[in-house]
């Protein structure tokens, strides 16, 4: 099992930047991918960004340019730099990690963009 455990979320005001870590734990073998996923109020989940164990990096179109995502391996860790947040950016984000074949999720922190 691997455990994850998040931290940095809390209401900003518009323009304003927030950064999120993710750390897994537990039996770690060989971590494939580590991302982050955000689902507002009466939306489904979606994608924000993920970082694989090559440093190859993926972001949703609505947060390029906005957002970094930045992984330590070493530490099994990873980071979301969020830049310029809008109010539409409000939502729970959660850390996903990939341990093929297993898929583990964070229990989530709450991004608030208001002003």
């Amino acid at each position: 099992q691997v455990q994850l455990v998040e931290s940095g979320g809390g209401l900003v005001q518009p323009g304003g930047s927030l950064r999120l870590s993710c750390t897994a734990s537990g039996t770690i073998i060989n971590i494939n991918r580590m991302g982050w996923y955000r689902q507002a109020p009466g939306k489904q989940r979606e994608l924000v960004a993920t970082f694989t164990s090559v440093g190859s990096t993926n972001y949703a179109s609505s947060v390029k340019g906005r957002f970094t995502i930045s992984g330590d391996n070493d530490r099994n860790t990873v980071f979301l730099q969020m830049n310029s947040l809008k109010p539409e950016d409000t939502a729970v984000y959660y850390c996903n990690v990939i341990q093929w074949p297993m898929n583990y999720w964070g229990k989530g922190t709450l991004v608030t963009v208001s002003s």
